[in-house]
């Protein structure tokens, strides 16, 4: 569970594992003019190791990274879309443990380096832990009651919200590209919901609730597997409308609980200065008490539920499942910082925006979800909203790097952000909410 970061923290750090492409080392030019001052010839750049030809350098971070989004949806999909499931705080919790067990072994393999855990730190850190928890409850959530195309195009109205609130809190601006993504964001989410908003209206409940034609009532993305159940039949409207917008309310709670914690986070990793993997441990390792609190809680933890939610015939796959989710936000983590050093913060916010295609049309690869007219349209519009997002956010960054560069007289090599961004992204439950989750 890696919280996600601002863009400018994301240069940040690509910066810190390597310039990006086509950008100078920092100080060579200073260095060149020294030397024409000095009277001699500047001193000869170190000969660079040639590249593949066109972009064939790219393609192992850029699909390393699509695999391991998609990958990541589609396990936790399986693993809490079981009949009647319903420990997805248990879940989460087997996953932040393998998080910070991996993390941790990769440090003493010194292969990163981690910030040593201090009373100052986690004092500041935990109430950013214990909003990660909500987050991913509420998508795990969200996730086992809608279809991965819809869970999906959803998700993107969290952009909207954290962008206005970075108008609000922190001088940001939307710009008229920007504003027409969050349009037709809107519109996408619209069209994709449009058989469950026309057939749960209360003027048709008898239709919702499997009344007037009990063979062929709507399956709503909700715990009634099916509206021909004698139960779902007997149902006042009032309950079918509830019902009706289960998934969706989790959905809904989901963005907001994921915006606020941006915003929040947002301050927080000013003051302690995490890096990512630091922000990978703090996250894991302090959401574990609060996940335990939580789940013996809200879960019922007696050997009857466990059996039903771990069945024999199902529980070594969950058991693997689980691991490998738990393992998957480490390599998202990797994959992202690879895909950045390697190509631009540029290409990477366009590969999230693309990535949402494959990653929708996924749910019916494996799950075999319906695809329909106002499903396909959805994601067509999503993805047509993704990459609006993606270029005005781009053209945003270079105006304000122009800016910056016309008022101070020095060339940024940073693309700044320009006040406003953030994406979640790419449809992940965020089962590991990455610092980087924020798509451009």
């Amino acid at each position: 569970m890696v919280g996600p970061a601002s863009s400018n923290r994301r240069d940040e750090e690509a910066l810190e594992l390597g310039t990006f492409r086509g950008e100078s080392e920092p100080g060579a030019e200073s260095d060149s003019a020294r030397a024409r001052l000095l009277g001699q010839e500047p001193a000869s750049p170190p000969a660079r190791t040639p590249e593949a030809p066109g972009y064939a350098h790219a393609i192992a971070p850029v699909l390393s990274y699509c695999i391991a989004s998609i990958s990541m949806t589609v396990i936790n999909k399986f693993t809490v879309s079981g009949a009647g499931f319903t420990m997805n705080l248990l879940v989460l919790l087997c996953q932040c443990m393998v998080g910070v067990a991996m993390v941790y072994i990769a440090k003493l393999l010194g292969y990163i380096q981690l910030r040593e855990l201090n009373a100052r730190d986690v004092k500041t850190w935990f109430p950013i832990s214990t909003m990660l928890v909500f987050v991913i409850w509420t998508g795990s959530k969200a996730l086992q009651f809608m279809d991965i195309p819809i869970y999906t195009i959803f998700k993107n109205l969290t952009i909207i919200l954290i962008a206005y609130g970075e108008v609000l809190w922190f001088g940001g601006r939307i710009t008229r590209m920007v504003f027409s993504s969050f349009v037709l964001m809107v519109l996408s989410s619209v069209v994709a919901a449009w058989p469950d908003i026309s057939g749960s209206l209360p003027a048709s409940a008898a239709r919702l609730a499997g009344r007037a034609e009990p063979g062929n009532a709507l399956n709503l993305y909700t715990s009634v597997p099916t509206a021909a159940n004698a139960h779902a039949a007997a149902m006042p409207p009032s309950r079918g409308w509830n019902l009706a917008q289960n998934g969706y309310l989790w959905m809904l709670t989901n963005c907001m609980v994921s915006a606020a914690y941006v915003l929040v986070m947002r301050k927080r990793i000013k003051l302690t200065g995490f890096k990512d993997w630091d922000t990978m441990f703090y996250n894991n390792l302090l959401s574990i008490p609060v996940l335990i609190v939580m789940s013996l809680a809200v879960e019922n933890w007696s050997a009857e539920t466990l059996q039903r939610n771990f069945p024999e015939g199902r529980r070594y796959g969950l058991m693997f499942a689980i691991f490998l989710s738990g393992t998957g936000g480490v390599f998202i983590s990797y994959t992202t910082a690879w895909c950045i050093r390697t190509t631009s913060s540029t290409t990477y916010s366009m590969v999230g925006a693309l990535n949402k295609l494959p990653l929708a049309l996924s749910g019916m690869v494996f799950f075999g979800n319906k695809v329909t007219f106002y499903n396909s349209t959805g994601i067509a519009l999503g993805f047509l909203a993704g990459i609006v997002y993606a270029v005005g956010k781009n053209k945003q960054a270079e105006s304000s790097r122009l800016a910056n560069t016309a008022a101070t007289g020095v060339e940024s090599s940073r693309q700044s952000a320009g006040g406003g961004h953030i994406s979640d992204p790419k449809g992940v439950i965020p089962t590991h909410v990455r610092q980087h989750d924020r798509q451009e």
